[in-house]
């Protein structure tokens, strides 16, 4: 059997109320980055990001999408948006759009390495936009705004889910370029039958600091390890001396929804008068390529009218 390079394994403490995930990408971000000459700084956030989006899904109960998007709101700023997302069968993708026109942008780009770095192109804390938006199979999408409390996409997302679910959560990330990981921990709240047999019963009781000893241990794992060390090996250097039940792990590949369907409906919604005026400004057609996994869809005076036939 073929081990998994590119997966998200989830663990609990045995008989207390924290569970966590750790996600490791390789072969699925290298198809991802390879998509576009991304700086540097951009390739390492938008691994962060898919890191990020692979273990936010693994807390949700939903059948769907779970995407981080960030928006700049300065123009001057380097980065325009950037995004990435997972679903529930392990399927992700991410894209990102940036401003180098220019030499001086070109060099500004080539001056960064780091992930925080691209990050800060949203501007200052408090500066710029990000967003979780969760898209089920059946009903309503959820968008929900991440506050830019931080320096750092991980700060911000563990302070949003402090904020918005209540939930005490750790999270850590780190892209060295060629692959990533991360680690998520969170305490979740007790039922009311487990606060009742707490009451009842001393020796119910879960450890009063196994938190804040869990939180320590989290905040010692090195960045060289998220992104090198098997998942197993991270959750066993870590917590050891800890009662850790891990099931089977869960794949994660690359994988695009795009499709000649969605090109089309696209048109549909452009109207029939201006796709057929950019079809006669293109010499008798045009494509539309996806950015996500650079599949191009060719469409002829012929096609559109079939559209609005």
């Amino acid at each position: 059997m073929t081990e998994l390079t590119d997966l998200r394994q989830r663990f609990f403490i045995a008989d207390s109320p924290v569970r966590g995930d750790v996600v490791r990408l390789q072969q699925s971000y290298a198809t991802i980055t390879a998509q576009k000459e991304y700086p540097e700084s951009i390739k390492r956030l938008l691994g962060e990001m898919l890191t990020a989006a692979s273990l936010l899904i693994g807390t949700l109960k939903i059948d769907g999408t779970l995407s981080i998007q960030l928006q700049s709101s300065d123009e001057s700023s380097l980065l325009n948006w950037a995004m990435a997302e997972c679903n529930q069968s392990g399927i992700i993708r991410a894209l990102a759009s940036w401003k180098a026109e220019t030499e001086e942008q070109q060099k500004a780009w080539a001056d960064k390495t780091s992930a925080d770095e691209a990050f800060a192109e949203l501007g200052e804390v408090g500066k710029g936009v990000m967003f979780i938006n969760i898209q089920p199979a059946k009903g309503e999408a959820y968008q929900g705004i991440v506050e830019r409390s931080h320096n750092n996409l991980a700060e911000c997302l563990a302070h949003y889910q402090l904020q918005s679910a209540q939930i005490p959560t750790l999270i850590n990330l780190a892209c060295d370029g060629l692959q990533a990981g991360g680690i998520l921990v969170q305490m979740l709240p007790r039922t009311a039958q487990e606060q009742y047999q707490v009451e009842q019963d001393e020796t119910a009781g879960i450890d009063d600091y196994l938190w804040t000893r869990l939180t320590l241990l989290t905040r010692t794992v090195k960045f060289e390890e998220l992104t090198t060390l098997d998942a197993n090996e991270i959750i066993y250097r870590l917590y050891n001396e800890e009662s850790v039940v891990a099931p089977e792990p869960v794949a994660l590949e690359f994988g695009c929804t795009c499709s000649r369907d969605k090109c089309e409906a696209a048109i549909a919604q452009l109207g029939e008068a201006e796709a057929l005026e950019i079809v006669e400004e293109q010499n008798g057609s045009f494509e539309m390529d996806c950015g996500f996994c650079g599949s191009i869809y060719k469409f002829n005076k012929a096609d559109i009218e079939e559209i609005f036939g």
